[in-house]
This record gives C-alpha cells, structure tokens and sequence, in this order.
C-alpha cells in the first residue's frame, strides 16, 4: 500500500509483496529451466492478485462515489469489484455484455456479484461493444440510473490500473530473466513491464482471440507513462480457443499441475500461461540457466457460497 491510498483500503491488509516461490518440476529442469511462481492468488482472498493491484487504485480515486464497471457473465473483474464494494462499502454497478441474460436464473458468478450488493445492468451486445463511445456510455449510465458513478473500464485496465501492476513488476525485479502473465486487457503486463528490471522480459500470454493485446498494451504504457516501458512479447497461440473457453487437453494439464504442485490452478487464466511456458521450454525457447516466473493471477472461483 501507498501512504496516499485511504485507510479504508490499507485496513483490508494486503500480503504484499506477494510470495515468490520455486517450483521444482522436472519438466522444466530436464531443459535447465528453472520455474517460479508469483502467488498473487495470495495477496487477499476476495481481491485476488492483480484485482487488487488494478482495482486498489481505482478505488481510492472514487472517493466514495458509486463504482460502475463492465464485465461478461462470468468476469473476474466483477465479482473483485463486488466484492470490494462489500468490504468497503461502496455502492457498485456492473454493466453484463447479454442482454438476453436478463431475467434468467443468474449463473454462479453473477449470483455471487449481487450477493455482495452489486446492482447488475444488462446491455445488448452492440450496446457493450461501443460502451467505451460518449454518447453510449452516456446513455448507459442514465439507463443503470448512475449518472454520477466512477467508471472503471472493462477488466479495470486504465492508466491508474497499470501504474498500480508497476508495483508488480517490481517485485520481481532481478528475480526472473521472463516473467509470464496470462493477459485479457492488456493492463497487468503493461505495467508489470514497466516495474522489471533492464535485461528481464515480460511474456503476455493472450486469453481471447484477435490479435489485438500487442497495440492495446502500447496504448495502456502510453497512457499510464508517456511512452513505451521495459521490454515485453506476447504469445498468442494458447488462448484454447478463446476467453472462458478451454479443452480437455488444457484440463488435464491442470490438473497434472495441481497434484504435482499442491497450487489449485484457474483455468481461465492461469492454467494457459502454465502451458505456455511448458511448451516453450520443450520448445527451447528457453536458453539453459533461464530462471522463468508465472504471475499466478487468481484463483479457481469456488461458486456463490
């Protein structure tokens, strides 16, 4: 925490740094590599990982105002909202991408949105697609009857957003040559980047289909900084066919990770960087000696309960 952020946030106690641990795993030593984990899972139970470090800034600029934010059925970043809404008591409002979601039971992860007091606004699809556009997000506001509330975007990547991922990066400064995140907006490894040291490389591992992380990401260090910081790649061959889409091949790898490690595994997110990783080690991508780290971003969501 930062001596600027309100006591409010600094009372939640966050374990931050998060642990940095080793995994031994023969896999990744057979080839000289050697592979960390970055437990941002860890940092707090209901602000997992880099919810809380996108998340943490955001809030303490609301100064108390409603928090509008947007999100899929099945969003992360929702339910990290909700629930600091709860713990802070802060009135929120998620913005859902389906509005033929509408009226029907709501799914494990949006029940959980509305137990933590969360007001859900379901929009058509187009509608969600220009939500970022003046005139839409205007007329989206008036519509959820939130005209005054702090906006936070889509998966909280905002310039506030990645300058608090910067703390992360870091973190790990001097502590891996590559440090894997797995990537939805592009925030986390904007400014993770930016926190590493000359000489380490930050790897986006993209989650969604399309190409588009490496210019957003551009936008977001442009935003946050002024310009371009650190050095960062991305892979966008492990997506698994997109967001909140995964495989029996993705599962079982997973689960192979879960037992040989005792470290529960998401399988949005963190379970795809994991992979990546593994495969570009048996690629060699990796030069012997190469000490790899993986953000573990979050955790598995346990249902509403």
């Amino acid at each position: 925490m930062t001596s600027t952020e309100p006591p409010a946030l600094a009372a939640l106690r966050p374990r931050l740094p998060s642990p940095l641990t080793e995994a031994r795993d023969e896999r990744f030593e057979r080839r000289g590599v050697r592979l960390l984990l970055k437990r941002d899972d860890l940092v707090h139970p209901a602000l997992v990982g880099n919810k809380w470090r996108k998340l943490a800034p955001n809030l303490a600029a609301a100064g108390g105002r409603t928090v509008l934010t947007f999100g899929g059925a099945y969003s992360n970043h929702l339910r990290a909202t909700a629930a600091a809404g709860r713990l802070l008591g802060l009135a929120t409002v998620g913005v859902v991408r389906g509005q033929e979601l509408a009226g029907r039971p709501l799914n494990a992860s949006l029940a959980r949105c509305a137990a933590d007091g969360m007001r859900l606004h379901f929009v058509d699809r187009s509608t969600y697609r220009r939500k970022t556009e003046p005139d839409t997000l205007a007329a989206v506001l008036r519509q959820a009857h939130a005209r005054d509330a702090f906006v936070v975007p889509e998966g909280g990547s905002n310039a506030a957003a990645v300058r608090g991922c910067r703390a992360l990066g870091a973190e790990l400064a001097g502590r891996a040559d590559v440090v894997a995140v797995a990537c939805g907006t592009g925030g986390t490894l904007a400014g993770l980047a930016a926190g590493l040291s000359p000489g380490q490389r930050g790897l986006g591992v993209p989650v969604l289909k399309g190409g588009f992380l490496g210019a957003e990401t551009r936008r977001l260090q442009q935003e946050a900084f002024g310009g371009p910081r650190g050095t960062w790649t991305l892979d966008d061959r492990f997506h698994f066919g997109g967001y909140a889409r995964t495989t029996a091949e993705l599962d079982t790898f997973a689960a192979d990770f879960e037992q040989r490690h005792g470290l529960p595994v998401e399988r949005l997110y963190v379970a795809k960087a994991l992979y990546a990783l593994l495969a570009l080690t048996r690629e060699d991508a990796f030069a012997r000696g190469t000490t790899v780290a993986a953000v573990v971003t979050g955790a598995p969501f346990q249902g509403s309960g």
